[in-house]
């Protein structure tokens, strides 16, 4: 049944949003969404303190802006490659096209699996500057919350974009299992005798 979800043979229906919202790679895309909203969010708005005595502020993570800006980054462009998988997944289902359809789930397995490995390389690099980073350069102890809350919605982010790619590579298999049925049965066609 769940084959037929993702086949050609379901190519032209139209658009049911509570059936799209109630998919789990859905539900998992909207919650990576909602953790790269978060990440950069805490980064952006607290991730920069200062010293009572200077001026400048420097990056929360042991003043390191590599990784401010590896979490501003990561989470800006995960927010947006979200989005355009959302959108690649509303209209999926008019792609008729089984090479087109497996095109996009090969993006999307890719695309996933590099996300789940850079929210892991991200949540370590975060979570080793948060760790070494010195009281002295945060004596009033401002951001540690928005700090705390990037580390862990990056610890988060590994698993949902690890379940995207879970759920990509099953969704590759309906494909790939279409694709084959259609080389093996192609419609012969028929000779009208007069």
């Amino acid at each position: 049944m769940e084959g037929m979800a993702y086949g050609a043979g379901m190519a032209g229906g139209a658009f049911n949003p509570i059936t799209f919202f109630q998919q789990p790679h859905t539900i998992l895309r909207i919650l990576s969404w909602f953790f790269s909203i978060v990440i950069f969010g805490s980064i952006a708005n607290e991730g920069y303190v200062n010293r009572p005595d200077e001026a400048q502020e420097f990056c929360i993570f042991n003043r390191n802006q590599n990784a401010c800006n590896y979490g501003l980054f990561m989470g800006t462009v995960a927010f947006l490659c979200c989005l355009a998988f959302l959108a690649l997944d509303v209209y999926f289902p008019q792609i008729s096209s089984v090479k087109d359809r497996k095109k996009a789930v090969l993006a999307d397995v890719g695309v996933s699996a590099f996300w789940s490995f850079m929210w892991f390389v991200g949540f370590c690099f975060l979570t080793n500057q948060w760790q070494v980073a010195k009281q002295e350069d945060n004596p009033l102890r401002e951001g540690g919350d928005a700090a705390r809350a990037a580390i862990t919605f990056a610890f988060f982010s590994i698993f949902t974009w690890g379940g995207l790619t879970l759920f990509s590579v099953e969704r590759l298999k309906s494909v790939s299992f279409d694709e084959e049925y259609q080389k093996l049965f192609t419609p012969q066609p028929t000779i009208q005798l007069i």
